[in-house]
């Protein structure tokens, strides 16, 4: 079968390593598919969906705050800030995050207020929330 391996990684764990039919990847300059004899690749992705595709055609969602992906050789290394599948997306906990950023960015007298800080956390909370109401089962 037509496979690779995809191996992803997080600053607290190896969150995944399995055998899989393709894997898509937020790239920066748009999203890439991964399948099998893909040619050589080193690039940075960012906050997004990656979704991947099992042999036996199952996915799986995940969020992703960004990182950077290695292809070679059907091995595939995704190297993320952070991993979050979307059954463990806390939606309530992500829209409290969202609210925090807004109001910090509505907050324009405060010189405390780091602006592009606050600018990523509200991203990456709007991507979870997207990405939990698409595809989390109800």
């Amino acid at each position: 079968m037509d496979e690779l391996l995809l191996e992803i990684i997080t600053p607290s764990k190896s969150a995944f390593k399995e055998n899989v039919k393709s894997v898509t990847i937020p790239g920066t300059a748009g999203s890439f598919q991964v399948l099998h004899n893909h040619a050589p690749l080193i690039s940075t992705f960012e906050i997004g969906l990656i979704k991947i595709q099992m042999p036996d055609g199952k996915l799986f969602y995940y969020s992703t705050s960004g990182g950077t992906v290695e292809v070679l050789d059907n091995h595939v290394l995704v190297l993320a800030e952070t991993l979050e599948h979307v059954e463990q997306i806390d939606i309530v906990r992500a829209e409290s995050a969202l609210q925090r950023a807004k109001e910090r960015l509505g907050n324009k007298d405060s010189k405390e207020i780091d602006t592009v800080r606050a600018e990523l956390a509200m991203a990456r909370a709007i991507n979870r929330i997207q990405i939990a109401e698409k595809y989390k089962k109800m």
